[in-house]
């Protein structure tokens, strides 16, 4: 990173070098108040992101700053072309420098700050030239002047370019480490006012909600670019239980159309999206998407929105397995092929509520096959299978799909 502005050239531009008589400069270097006043009202007017800069905290800096590169340009062309970085240009540049780190801690962009500097200079030429030739200053000196006017400019550009990037990366690298910390406490679930104040310290305006978004390294950056990028939090080996190679978006704001628009985005990608939650409370859609990693297939990406009833089942995969021993107990004593068809027809039976023609299409089989299983199931069962409790417990043991399309493959086979 820079640390200062950069050497001052031997010289600011080809040509021979020049000197302006002292009478001269002593009369422009009296209008310079003018020219500066004139100048700035010319910024201001012409590029809007200065409009009402003068009024703010930076203004007496800019002002200070129009001054220094103005009295620092008439020490120059007094002197003659050449310099070294012991010259009086010196300080402007360094004044130039401070302005364009001043400027990013304003907001205001380098091609702002760059414009300001086009306009500036068009207004001090215009008005510094005019009193040379009211004072019959040669036309070649008037053109080596002009030249003199626009190389001083440019290093003062460079200067100031140099100040605003320098900023932005001491300042962004600052809010970047509070921005990550902020994003680790709410996937650890820290107290609210510890992320409230996490939020302003990386000068964090917080969404309404936030939805975690699960995806590997490779697609952060791509998704990045086509999400609100500035607002969106990212995660990485910070994140509690988060498998190697994986990473964490916190998105704001996708509600409704917002969220359709979101898998669009993720569509092949192979993410996991989880609920959206009050900004405070997005640790519990982070939680949900880490459940359903495991339902993603190839590079599909999953909406967990789309798998409640799934999710709600494998939340306790040792009760589920508690439960299925209890409701099925009554096909413990069958050989394992029958029993499977007995449970995969039970399964259609209760999701498709009794209709036999339809848990027969389900099943890939005839109806009358259904009429035959059900009727040795209420064999086993009895009155149970009426009984509104044993239906929620058999409806929850058998409520899971079966894995890989076992289900079908048994059917059409036996």
């Amino acid at each position: 990173m820079t640390s200062s502005p950069p050497p001052v050239p031997p010289e600011l531009s080809p040509g021979r070098a020049f000197a302006l008589d002292r009478g001269l400069v002593d009369l422009l270097r009296g209008k310079l108040p003018e020219v500066a006043e004139h100048t700035i009202a010319a910024v201001m007017d012409e590029v809007p992101a200065y409009d009402d800069a003068f009024g703010g905290p930076m203004g007496g800096t800019i002002e200070q700053a129009v001054q220094m590169a103005l009295a620092g340009f008439l020490r120059l062309a007094s002197q003659g072309r050449t310099i070294d970085p012991g010259t009086p240009l010196s300080p402007a540049l360094e004044g130039a420098y401070a302005l364009g780190r001043g400027e990013a801690r304003s907001g205001r962009s380098a091609d702002a700050l760059l414009s300001a500097y086009r306009v500036g200079a068009r207004v001090a030429w215009r008005e510094l030239a005019a009193t040379a030739v009211a004072n019959d200053v040669p036309a070649d000196t008037v053109a080596a002047f002009a030249e003199l006017v626009f190389a001083y400019i440019d290093e003062l550009s460079a200067a100031s370019v140099a100040g605003h990037a320098d900023e932005l990366e001491t300042s962004g690298r600052v809010r970047q480490r509070y921005l990550d910390r902020l994003a680790a406490g709410l996937l650890r679930g820290d107290a609210a006012d510890e992320l409230a104040g996490a939020a302003a310290r990386a000068d964090w305006r917080p969404p309404k909600t936030l939805t975690a978004v699960l995806l590997p390294e490779a697609q952060v950056r791509p998704v990045l670019g086509l999400v609100d990028a500035a607002r969106t939090l990212q995660v990485g080996e910070d994140a509690p239980g988060l498998p190697s190679g994986l990473s964490v978006l916190l998105v704001p704001d996708l509600g409704g159309r917002s969220r359709a628009r979101l898998m669009r985005i993720l569509d092949g990608r192979a993410a996991v999206a989880g609920p959206s939650r009050a900004w405070l409370e997005v640790r519990t859609s982070y939680r949900r998407a880490l459940r359903a990693l495991h339902l993603r297939t190839g590079q599909a990406s999953l909406d967990t929105e789309e798998h409640l009833p799934t999710l709600v089942l494998g939340a306790d995969p040792e009760a589920l397995a508690d439960l299925r021993a209890q409701a099925l107990a009554p096909l413990a004593g069958l050989k394992p092929a029958a029993a499977d068809k007995l449970s995969s027809t039970l399964r259609a039976w209760l999701l498709h509520q009794g209709r036999r023609d339809e848990a027969a299409g389900a099943l890939f089989v005839h109806p009358q096959t259904v009429r035959y299983r059900m009727g040795q199931l209420r064999e086993l069962y009895g009155d149970r299978l009426d009984d509104p409790e044993m239906v929620l417990a058999l409806t929850l043991a058998l409520g899971a799909p079966p894995e890989d399309g076992a289900e079908r493959v048994k059917e059409e086979s036996g």
